[in-house]
């Protein structure tokens, strides 16, 4: 292998050549000592490491050779012993490099990286310190994490503390990261110290995303669960401070703090903690952390005492010490209720439920009573109240009325009556209380004078809802006083002055229909009755509909019971008045009741004419209740011949609308004023609907309802009479003209005869008593029956003659199908 020239000894091969010459060439191009490099990666280490010396030579500030090249001397020592001295030629290297790439923080980072593989404390932390110095600011964050993972796995951790100490000086931000540190090598003081700076720091981002109140509490835990280990701050204060600043999360602040004097071996000063947070919290939550914590810190004394009495051997039952603090806690539990009760007054103090809580609480202590009601009466605000607050001025003074002491009850019932409530039904209720204790105790005259009191007109008035006024102004105008007073007048009062408050209840607008109806019941009872339908009238001018809907029904209903159809044409006005303006909603009950009185003393046609009238006012809905009685009323009025033909078409439409049995019904009430021999075209039409429309059962109750009604006709004997009359004037055409009184007495005789044969065809008709009889008989035979069912039911109804000749009527069975039962005149009531 030829030398490259005499001065330097360098081996090299055949294949080296060009390599050579191109280097010769251009000594100064990396790429060309690149590429000699790579073509000589193979080669023996020495070899190749004596390249890159002759090209740092020639370049000695390219960062890509002594990149590469530091790079493939670390590789060459990976894995050997750290004692080997290679170690050192490597760490010389990075040495010469550094003198030409100490701005460079990769370089740093790679020996600063080896130096802590070869567990060389001293040099790599003096060589981070290097970096650090070398380079600018700006680069510090690269060598940073490397450095402190370094100092952070040291032994000692005075090194790694020191080290944080200037970083955060670098980095505020990250001191999360010392205080986790501090605290897993036990250093809580400074971490403790730490904490508090941040946590005082208003413009600290925690970069772990916990709020200021979260850190508070891991600082108050910390400092609390500690108190041996954390000298240099104030714990007391610290806490404390959270206090005021924290003010909606008290319960765990409170809980540290007393948790710092327990561990402290402070018990009292705990005990003192607890006791002044359960009586300043405000809060549900806040009260029930710190209750808890201190029954739990009580429990815990309790269980200490009685170990540390078993040890030494002594009797339980004559320890004083334990028997207090089991007293102790039990007062505690029993406190509970009334310390929650205080919890939410100071939430709200103005809660009118809660200090009614409170008094119950304090039930069987009397004077804890007064001092609680005194208390609520001054604390609770009317304008501010949840609740009513008048109910604790009733309360207190039925507090003292069930001791039997009425002066002091009164005295707060005067009392209550001063106070200047938000509302006037509030003052109202006051004085309704305050006249129904008088009444319990039969203080009649008194009970009146206080309601009378209460209404008596205020000097200067004022209108009820006007805010700006006291409800002491207004209170004359509220209708629950004024009722309860009307009460007391009619039951103990006279007539004139009962009237008078009535009268003033209306003049003052503030009655309702309640109370007009009420007014007027009083004077019919006294038999005012004229008196009575004037206050019916004085209370339809104070209202519109629909709240004058009640009087005008009581005022018309009590009109027709008095008078009935006396003063027809007054009634008439009357109703007429009511109906002018009367919403369709509430027109049917007055029309119906107009009606009413034209049927039972006016004019069928009046109340026809009202039904038509009623037919057009009232809701829909309720229209077709309007039309039935309509058209009942228009049969009933009818002709027995018109009546026929309007049944027949009322039924009809019936059957068209489907209501079948409703259509039946009208049959079956038709058919008592309709005699099967002279009105055989009815009977017919119902047959006909039988069958297309009924079953055998319903059959054979048509022909036994035809049947009845055709004895019926052939009993009356007057009936016959003029009909045969009928027939034979009808025949002669000489005595249709004649009145009854003037038939001749061969007239008579002949009807007579007639009356007399037409009784004996219908004695021959009757079954005779031995005979069986059929289910049912009539006229039709029961060939006609079986054709009729045949054609209303072809493929079920077979009636067989010889069968049931055989049979008694008990004993025919039939297949029992629904019948109507409705009748005609039921339709009324729908």
């Amino acid at each position: 292998m030829p030398s490259l020239n005499g001065k330097t000894n360098v081996m090299f091969e055949d294949d080296d050549l060009p390599y050579e010459e191109e280097i010769i060439r251009n000594p100064y191009s990396v790429k060309c000592w690149m590429r000699y490099i790579e073509f000589k990666q193979n080669a023996p280490k020495s070899i190749l490491n004596m390249i890159y010396e002759r090209a740092l030579k020639e370049l000695p500030g390219s960062y890509k050779l002594w990149y590469s090249y530091l790079r493939e001397r670390r590789k060459q020592v990976k894995g050997k012993c750290i004692t080997e001295p290679g170690y050192e030629e490597v760490n010389n290297c990075h040495e010469r490099a550094l003198v030409f790439m100490h701005k460079m923080p990769r370089i740093w980072l790679d020996y600063c990286q080896f130096l802590v593989s070869q567990c060389k404390i001293t040099r790599s932390r003096r060589t981070f310190d290097r970096a650090l110095r070398a380079l600018p600011v700006t680069q510090h964050p690269r060598i940073w994490p490397l450095y402190l993972r370094f100092v952070r796995n040291l032994p000692l951790p005075e090194t790694a503390i020191r080290v944080y100490r200037r970083y955060l000086k670098l980095s505020p931000e990250n001191a999360e990261e010392y205080i986790d540190y501090l605290r897993s090598v036990g250093r809580l003081d400074e971490a403790a110290v730490r904490l508090a700076a941040i946590v005082n720091d208003e413009s600290f981002v925690s970069k772990e995303g916990k709020s200021n109140y979260q850190l508070w509490h891991e600082l108050c835990d910390l400092i609390s669960q500690n108190p041996d280990k954390v000298t240099s701050l104030n714990v007391g204060a610290i806490i404390r401070g959270g206090l005021t600043r924290f003010t909606d999360q008290l319960g765990k602040l409170w809980c540290s703090l007393a948790d710092y004097y327990i561990r402290s071996g402070h018990f009292e000063k705990a005990r003192d903690v607890y006791e002044e947070a359960i009586l300043t919290v405000v809060t549900v939550r806040d009260f029930t952390q710190v209750f808890d914590s201190y029954a739990q810190f009580e429990e815990s004394m309790i269980a200490a005492k009685m170990e540390t009495t078993a040890e030494m051997g002594q009797d339980e039952d004559d320890d004083i010490d334990l028997e207090l603090r089991l007293a102790r806690f039990e007062q505690l539990i029993a406190r509970r209720p009334l310390l929650l009760n205080s919890v939410l007054l100071r939430q709200n103090p103005h809660n009118v439920h809660e200090w009614h809580k409170r008094v119950k609480l304090y039930e069987g202590n009397p004077r804890q009573i007064i001092n609680t009601y005194t208390e609520a009466v001054q604390t609770v605000d009317p304008m501010k109240a949840t609740g009513k607050p008048h109910s604790l001025w009733v309360s207190f003074a039925k507090f003292y009325e069930e001791n039997e002491q009425l002066d002091d009850a009164r005295t707060i019932f005067e009392k209550a009556t001063k106070v200047n409530y938000k509302q006037v039904d509030d003052l109202a209720a006051v004085w309704c209380e305050y006249g129904e204790m008088e009444l319990r105790h039969e203080n009649y005259e008194q009970a009146l004078r206080i309601l009378r009191k209460a209404t008596a007109i205020p000097s200067k008035k004022a209108e009820y809802f006007d805010a700006s006024e006291p409800v002491q102004n207004r209170v004359y105008k509220s209708l629950k006083v004024w009722s309860m007073l009307a009460d007391l007048e009619e039951s103990l009062g006279t007539f004139q002055s009962t009237k008078a408050v009535y009268d003033r209840i209306i003049d003052l607008r503030i009655a309702t229909p309640q109370i007009v109806i009420n007014y007027a019941m009083f004077l019919e009872e006294h038999n005012y009755f004229e008196e009575s339908f004037k206050a019916y009238e004085r209370g339809i001018a104070l209202f519109r509909w629909p709240n004058v809907y009640d009087i005008w029904n009581t005022y018309l209903t009590k009109f027709i019971d008095r008078y009935g159809g006396k003063k027809l044409e007054r009634a008439r006005d009357l109703f007429e008045q009511a109906l002018d303006g009367c919403p369709a909603k509430f027109a049917k009950t007055i029309y119906l009741l107009y009606a009413k009185l034209e049927e039972e003393y006016g004019l069928a046609r009046h109340a026809m004419a009202v039904y038509e009238r009623a037919t057009q006012a009232v809701e829909t809905e309720e229209r077709h209740h309007i039309e039935y009685t309509y058209i009942i009323l228009f049969i009933q009025v009818l002709p027995d011949e018109h009546a026929r033909d309007m049944c027949l078409r009322f039924s009809d439409m019936e059957s068209k609308l489907g209501e079948i049995d409703r259509a039946r019904a009208i049959y079956s009430y038709c058919s008592q004023i309709c005699d099967p021999r002279v009105t055989a075209n009815f009977w017919q039409t119902w047959k006909e609907f039988e069958i297309r429309h009924g079953n055998e059962d319903t059959i054979r109750e048509m022909l036994r309802i035809k049947r009845s009604v055709q004895a019926t006709y052939n009993t009356q004997v007057n009936f016959m009479s003029s009909q045969m009359l009928k027939a034979t004037t009808s025949a002669t055409g000489t005595v249709s003209d004649l009145a009854p009184g003037q038939m001749g007495i061969d007239d008579m005789k002949m009807l007579e005869q007639k009356a007399q044969q037409l009784a004996a065809e219908a004695e021959q008709d009757k079954p005779k008593p031995k005979e069986k009889i059929l289910f049912v008989r009539s006229d039709t035979s029961r060939s006609e029956l079986a054709e009729l069912s045949k054609q209303a039911n072809p493929d079920e109804i077979d009636i067989d003659d010889d069968d049931d000749e055989d049979q008694e009527p008990d004993e025919v069975q039939l297949e029992q199908k629904s019948v109507p039962t409705a009748v005609f005149g039921g339709l009324k009531d729908e």
